[in-house]
């Protein structure tokens, strides 16, 4: 297994850009894809990025395609997603989710790792 710990979230204006992080602690990190997924309140959980063991591959959802970007650094231990031009429709908690051994998956159920959460609110 693998810990994760996700840091970067809170309350930006609409427009701004944010970085979210993903720090994993336990087995090998870079033998984990890494996904993040993100639930607004009544909603259910939606995926929003993913990105392979190396790198190589990536996904976005449709709503974040074209201003985010997912990467990783494996010396750190650590995934980002950076996120620009936020507006209201991206306020949720942002969970980092990993798999070990699988691809940049979209479902949910295809991960058996997650973090605790961060609260990332776009409001004026």
């Amino acid at each position: 297994q693998v810990q994760l710990i996700e840091f970067g979230g809170g309350l930006v204006q609409p427009g701004a850009s944010l970085r979210l992080s993903c720090v994993a602690s336990g087995r090998s990190f870079r033998d984990f894809a890494v996904g993040w997924f993100r639930q607004a309140p009544g909603k259910e959980c939606e995926f929003v990025a993913a990105i392979s063991l190396n790198a190589g591959r990536t996904a976005y959802a449709d709503s974040v395609n074209g201003r985010s970007t997912i990467s990783r650094d494996n010396a750190k231990n650590t995934v980002y997603l950076q996120m620009n031009s936020l507006s209201s429709e991206d306020t949720a908690v942002y969970y980092c989710a990993a798999r070990h051994l699988g691809g940049p998956s979209r479902s949910k159920n295809d991960y058996d790792n997650w973090g605790q959460g961060t609260q990332v609110t776009v409001s004026s």
